[in-house]
């Protein structure tokens, strides 16, 4: 993994690290309709809305969600490639446990 991979990869787990964040991304996930408005996941937490509003914009800059305005709403969508591309990065390591000493990135 490169640094910039790692950084990347980290970002969006600090976005998902947050209880808050990861209930959001499960509730705009688990919708039928594929999309929730901003309105319908706020009712879901007993938080402000400008602190939901907080955790959905750091869900949307780690790439996680998506929006779309509408009229006087928000929809929000999971962003199914980012979360492809996570469980990618994150399947490619499991190879490497337990690996020859050779193939580690560090020094011996």
């Amino acid at each position: 993994m490169t640094a910039t991979e790692a950084v990347d990869l980290a970002a969006a787990f600090k976005a998902l690290a947050d209880p808050v964040r990861l209930r959001i991304a499960s509730i705009v996930a688990c919708c039928p309709a594929g999309e929730v408005c901003m309105g319908e996941i706020a009712a879901s937490f007993s938080v402000s809305g400008p602190t939901v509003s907080h955790h959905l914009r750091k869900l949307r800059e780690a790439g996680v969600l998506s929006s779309e305005r509408r009229a006087n709403e928000v929809y929000y969508q999971v962003r199914s490639d980012r979360l492809d591309a996570l469980i990618s990065q994150l399947s490619a390591m499991k190879p490497m446990v337990g690996a020859e000493r050779d193939s580690c990135a560090l020094p011996a």
